[in-house]
């Protein structure tokens, strides 16, 4: 079965959510029927540990790290979805940036 479209979860600090959002808007990610740049984001609290070799945007290498961030959810097409991903990395100021795509069976019910 193919998916004609994704949600996608992205985890991002409070401080970047208007550089996304005008990201995912250029991509036209977000756009429903007769609406675009939608989108939904909650706080939520994140914890890492950097590893050696990294330079992380935030947090010291070799100790864990607790920090709140937003979750934003944003819906695309599937087609779109390297281009959508492509265009939040080149936003996102996280080395390794937590994206995840995931299927949607259907939409707007």
């Amino acid at each position: 079965m193919e998916f004609a479209y994704c949600k996608l979860e992205i985890f991002i600090p409070e401080s970047h959510l208007g550089v996304l959002q005008q990201a995912l808007a250029e991509v036209d990610a977000g756009h429903i029927g007769a609406y675009d740049c939608c989108l939904s984001y909650h706080p939520v609290t994140g914890c890492w540990r950097p590893l050696n070799g990294t330079n992380p945007y935030l947090g010291t290498v070799g100790e864990i790290c607790t920090a709140p961030e937003l979750k934003v959810e944003v819906t695309c097409k599937t087609e779109r979805v390297a281009q959508t991903i492509a265009a939040i990395k080149a936003v996102h100021p996280y080395e390794e940036p937590v994206i995840n795509a995931i299927p949607l069976y259907q939409v707007g019910l």
